[in-house]
């Protein structure tokens, strides 16, 4: 029952983050492009898409850590000033964790608020956000009271920021992103791990 719910909880919030790419992306349209006044970039309603490489730096258990490599789809949308909020879904993987054989998938789908600011020139643009969601692991081995499962879900924390490098009026840099991931697949001490994920890609703005 409870992996049931686990997955029902999943596919709400990746239906909830589909929902708000698309109505995002319709928001962008060129009629509302062309019915909204000209303004500040910095200040003004925004949209953007961003794809990004992330390397994920993983603690399972106390003193025990290892890399997976991934990367994240993400649509940010600036509401007042420097307001917005940011829909992101990041998948991970590793083959073998620490050697031992095991592999491990994992996507988060999260979803919070994130402020942006920039320089005076409007070239660098730095950002801080704190998401919530869910994470789900799978083709691995979480321990349970009966046994062993291949798949977990759990509540995701991520907080952090970084960087973008405006290249074109609508293309920019995301020269850096760095994050801290909190998540809570079963294991064989604290069941808590917390991930250091770095990131590096293109964003795309809309409007």
């Amino acid at each position: 029952m409870r992996r049931q719910s686990s997955s029902t909880l999943l596919r709400g919030a990746l239906h909830a983050i589909a929902l708000f790419s698309v109505a995002a992306i319709l928001s962008a349209s060129p009629s509302a492009r062309a019915a909204a006044p000209a303004q500040d970039s910095t200040a003004a309603p925004s949209l953007e898409v961003a794809f990004s490489w992330n390397a994920t730096r993983s603690n399972p258990i106390s003193g025990s850590s290892f890399w997976m490599q991934g990367g994240s789809f993400e649509v940010h949308g600036q509401f007042y000033r420097g307001l917005g909020a940011v829909a992101d879904v990041a998948g991970a993987h590793t083959a073998g964790i620490n050697s031992s054989g095991v592999g491990l998938d994992m996507v988060t789908a999260t979803f919070g608020p994130r402020y942006t600011w920039s320089l005076r020139n409007h070239k660098f643009r730095f950002f801080g956000q704190g998401l919530a969601g869910v994470a789900n692991g799978f083709n691995s081995v979480f321990p349970s009271p009966n046994g062993a499962n291949t798949s977990a879900t759990s509540l995701a924390l991520k907080a952090g920021g970084g960087m973008n490098i405006s290249l074109t009026p609508h293309i920019a840099l995301r020269a850096v992103q760095a994050n801290w991931l909190r998540t809570a697949f079963p294991n064989s001490t604290t069941s808590a791990q917390n991930n250091l994920v770095l990131g590096a890609g293109i964003v795309i703005r809309l409007r």
